[in-house]
């Protein structure tokens, strides 16, 4: 099943400048405070084609998985690693950024795409935001994963349990002797 939303929002600041923020989020010191899920960003390409006048840059993203605890504990995972795709057309002063899962893809995909365009009553002084996200959870194969490492698991304590058992027994035994 896939969940989709988007929204739009209005940034009452030019395309520039609200460009310039979106690049630097991940390193200001305030908002790792608030983006604490956020836990490393490294730059993986970057690639300006002066003759369009476009920059293509993809980022590695690492956050802490999403769900509750027990889910991360029961899928062996506490990180997801992420991959943003960004065009800037400086022609068109269009900021385009597409990210998604690269891990965790058994259980769930995510992909999210922003634009930021100057609004068209406004251009200088105001930027539209369009955010569209869309959610896949795979519980079929979650479910089957999570069966497995509750086997695995299962097997585990029996097999702990076994060898108490033995040394019950040898103890036992050498008490009746």
């Amino acid at each position: 099943m896939v969940r989709a939303y988007s929204q739009e929002h209005i940034y009452r600041h030019p395309w520039e400048r609200v460009t310039s923020a979106s690049w630097r989020k991940f390193a200001d010191p305030v908002n790792k405070r608030v983006l604490s899920h956020i836990l490393e960003v490294d730059t993986l390409d970057h690639k300006l084609d002066a003759n369009l006048g476009k920059l293509y840059t993809t980022r590695a993203i690492t956050i802490h998985a999403p769900g509750p605890w027990f889910v991360r504990k029961i899928i062996g995972q506490d990180i997801c690693h992420c991959i943003e795709s960004t065009v800037v057309d400086a022609q068109s002063r269009s900021m385009q950024l597409s990210t998604r899962n690269i891990s965790l893809q058994n259980f769930i995909e995510v992909e999210e795409k922003i634009r930021y365009d100057p609004h068209p009553d406004n251009p200088n002084s105001w930027t539209v935001c369009k955010q569209e996200t869309s959610i896949k959870i795979k519980p079929l194969s979650a479910l089957a994963s999570m069966a497995e490492k509750i086997e695995q698991k299962c097997v585990e304590k029996f097999q702990s349990n076994s060898a108490k058992g033995r040394e019950v027994m040898e103890r036992m035994c050498k008490y009746l002797e």
